[in-house]
């Protein structure tokens, strides 16, 4: 049945969504960690070779799921309920509130407050959003000439909803880093002052528009925001907000003078301190040894973590217990570190905490052929010491000599 032109979609609540495909499960199924997802969507990840739940990132004693029949019901009845409410609102009171913003100050705030709404009512509301013609380049007209803070957060959110679309990517792409005007310092406001909410918003955007080597200069060379970006990530100790960093930094870290100015602000001891948390989620872990692992390409970089006793030992500590892709990342700082560099106190600190087991077995797991040749040549540094490391140690696996 077609819908009216004004009608609204009606917003979907949070956990009728599936963690992997974010749209309402048809066939909703838990894991033993308890998690609940739509059949095919986990099906797919299990199929792919993963064995962690993917929204803990925990390691799964089983892959067994179960029907979760409550929530199928609590679904089929809210979608048959749904389909005869009213509309919440028009499309109509939308195109008000978008026109309000660019014409009185007095009304921005609440137009653009009914506008973050709207958006967070659907997949389709958004997709409307996007595709009005001219309502980016309203919204960032507004964010070029405005220093009020509340005004900026709005801004965020509402970009952080819609940015998605390739539509609005590219739009916003051409508009922050072609036009006339200067949208990053209000990047770098937002960063610094607004709550954490918008922060993340903000680091977010910077991500998905930071898609070629010219915008990514843009975003580094702009005064301030690497460092805001650095201290997002070292200040907070929420996991969205803590990853959206990560994301935004792994995007742009492209250059050897960009690695080199993170190793200034200290990422090294930052990222360290992510991996040694015990509170951190799986998927943040992977980030911050990917950006370890970016940062240990150039020599700054590399001699930093081989000073860093805590990060040397958290990498190992992290190695086989969080995902395919963590283990990867861990073991290619290593490979940099101590097979590359040489790094003797680095070499030390990681068979203290087992590293010459930890690498023998990620070799024999179901790693890349990269991977699998970096942890050859890192048993060759490690077996000279090896039979007295490893005399300490309560081991299957210390009969594993692949050499």
């Amino acid at each position: 049945m077609a819908r009216d032109k004004n009608e609204l979609y009606v917003t979907v609540p949070s956990f009728f969504r599936c963690p992997i495909s974010m749209d309402v499960m048809k066939s909703p199924v838990s894991l033993c960690t308890g998690v609940t997802y739509d059949r095919s969507s986990i099906q797919t990840w299990l199929d792919g070779g993963h064995n962690t739940c993917p929204a803990t990132m925990q390691i799964l004693p089983s892959t067994d799921f179960v029907p979760n029949l409550t929530l199928r019901s609590l679904i089929l009845h809210w979608s048959q309920s749904s389909q005869s409410n009213p509309p919440v609102l028009s499309k109509q009171q939308l195109l008000d509130s978008i026109k309000k913003i660019d014409k009185t100050a007095e009304n921005r705030l609440d137009s653009l407050s009914r506008i973050a709404d709207f958006a967070k009512f659907s997949d389709e509301n958004r997709e409307f959003l996007a595709s009005m013609d001219g309502f980016v380049p309203t919204i960032l007209g507004i964010m070029k000439n405005v220093d009020d803070i509340e005004v900026l957060e709005s801004i965020m959110t509402v970009l952080d909803l819609i940015v998605s679309e390739d539509k609005v990517k590219e739009q916003l792409h051409r508009l922050v880093f072609k036009c006339e005007g200067d949208c990053l310092s209000r990047f770098v406001l937002v960063l610094e002052r607004g709550n954490l909410r918008s922060r993340t918003d903000s680091a977010r955007v910077l991500e998905l528009i930071a898609v070629e080597t010219e915008s990514q200069r843009a975003i580094t060379d702009k005064q301030g925001l690497l460092f805001e970006l650095h201290r997002l990530i070292s200040s907070e100790v929420d996991s969205p907000a803590v990853g959206a960093g990560l994301s935004c930094l792994i995007a742009v870290s492209t250059s050897r003078p960009v690695k080199k100015q993170l190793v200034r602000f200290g990422i090294v001891r930052t990222a360290g301190g992510i991996l040694s948390c015990s509170d951190t989620v799986g998927a943040v872990i992977e980030k911050a040894l990917k950006l370890l692992e970016m940062v240990s390409t150039c020599a700054e970089g590399r001699s930093a973590i081989g000073e860093d006793e805590t990060c040397v030992a958290a990498i190992v500590k992290r190695l086989m217990k969080v995902s395919r892709s963590a283990t990867e990342h861990g073991v290619a700082v290593l490979w940099s570190v101590c097979y590359l560099y040489r790094d003797r106190t680095a070499q030390e600190t990681a068979m203290k905490n087992n590293g010459f087991t930890k690498v023998l077995l990620a070799m024999q797991s179901d790693c890349a052929a990269n991977t699998r040749r970096m942890c050859g040549d890192l048993v060759k540094v490690f077996r000279v010491n090896s039979k007295s490391c490893l005399a300490s140690y309560e081991t299957k696996t210390t009969h594993i000599m692949p050499y």
